[in-house]
């Protein structure tokens, strides 16, 4: 099972901000891809056509390398991203892979507060009752990619904050997502 999933979302939902934050995640990614050396790299057989390119920009300098980087970005996001991250992991350290889940978290939190806040004013307008079992998308999406998840949880804690915006319910889901993410990576 894999440790990592990209949030599948459709495009037009996503802000500008959060593509611009994905396109600088995969930079990210290969600006570490960079620093590892060529036998390393020869372990992904996906990499094949891009070894001899991130070879000879690791050896460049300034904006040659900089406009390199951003072209071998828009090649390599095409790439499953998962076995590149663990890649990475395992010759630099687990950090970049860290920070990519800590983002995946925060978009998830994001999503199902927004969601729940949608809902509650959709109810609210229509004049239906709504309660802390109500059905989410966002919700559906995690448990899909980690059933290890309770969606009555997440529902809840959602639809708590969404009633009282008190700061501590989207802490608490962010907490709740790290853990099980946490609790996934120890069983893999």
């Amino acid at each position: 099972m894999s440790r990592y999933h990209e949030p599948v979302v459709d495009p037009m939902q996503v802000s500008r901000s959060e593509q611009k934050r994905r396109v600088k995640e995969v930079e990210q990614l290969v600006t570490e891809l960079l620093r590892l050396p060529p036998q390393c790299l020869a372990e992904r057989e996906d990499l094949d056509e891009f070894r001899d390119l991130l070879v000879e920009t690791a050896r460049l300098k300034g904006s040659v390398r900089q406009r390199q980087i951003k072209y071998l970005t828009k090649r390599i996001a095409t790439l499953p991203l998962e076995p590149l991250y663990d890649l990475i992991s395992r010759h630099l350290g687990k950090e970049l892979f860290e920070k990519k889940q800590q983002h995946t978290n925060e978009f998830f939190r994001d999503a199902l507060i927004n969601e729940a806040l949608a809902a509650q004013e959709a109810a609210r307008e229509s004049g239906d009752a709504w309660g802390e079992n109500w059905s989410s998308r966002t919700v559906a999406e995690l448990q899909a990619q980690m059933p290890e998840i309770d969606p009555l949880t997440l529902s809840r804690l959602s639809y708590l904050f969404a009633r009282t915006r008190n700061p501590r319910y989207s802490r608490e889901i962010f907490r709740y997502l790290k853990s099980v993410q946490e609790l996934r990576q120890r069983n893999t």
